[in-house]
């Protein structure tokens, strides 16, 4: 009983006196940005606005300038999983688009900074995409409701409950 136990407070002593002494970090990993990047994106280049009155799915990214804005701005393997992201969701939204609900219309912007979305009985909804702090998304619009930002992550979810309202 005594070997044991000694034997296992010699396994803890080694274990302390072996570790590691702490790490040197340097400068650049010292620093912390206290930015959320995606949330505070950089302004659009343009400011033109586009107009969506029918029933359809509207996906933006940010333009080039904006996108090269962002790139330095934010760390750059936050940056490359974020364009990732946001390829792929996209990607995967279009095609469960394609396929559940063809008769959306799919509209593609970069090169607007506002959307303009006019329901059946004529009131508006303008929307600011300076102010959302995704680098990309999409906007559902039935024609009838306020136009909705979709979770991309769940978009079999997020059109089953928009659209079935």
């Amino acid at each position: 009983m005594k070997f044991r136990f000694s034997f296992y407070l010699l396994l803890v002593i080694m274990s302390f006196s072996c570790s590691d002494s702490p790490r040197q970090t340097s400068p650049e990993q010292n620093k912390i940005d206290n930015k959320d990047s995606t949330k505070n994106k950089p302004p659009a280049s343009f400011s033109d606005t586009i107009k969506i009155d029918s029933p359809a799915a509207v996906f933006y990214n940010p333009d080039s300038i904006q996108l090269e804005k962002i790139k330095e701005i934010t760390p750059k393997n936050e940056f490359e999983s974020e364009v990732h992201n946001c390829f792929y969701l996209m990607q995967n939204a279009r095609i469960v688009l394609k396929k559940y609900l063809p008769q959306i219309h799919i509209i593609e912007t970069s090169q607007n900074r506002y959307l303009l979305f006019v329901k059946s009985d004529k009131t508006r909804t303008l929307i600011d995409l300076n102010g959302k702090g995704d680098m990309c998304g999409v906007f559902l619009f039935d024609g009838k409701k306020e136009p909705e930002l979709a979770d991309m992550m769940n978009i079999d979810t997020a059109l089953g409950f928009y659209f079935s309202k």
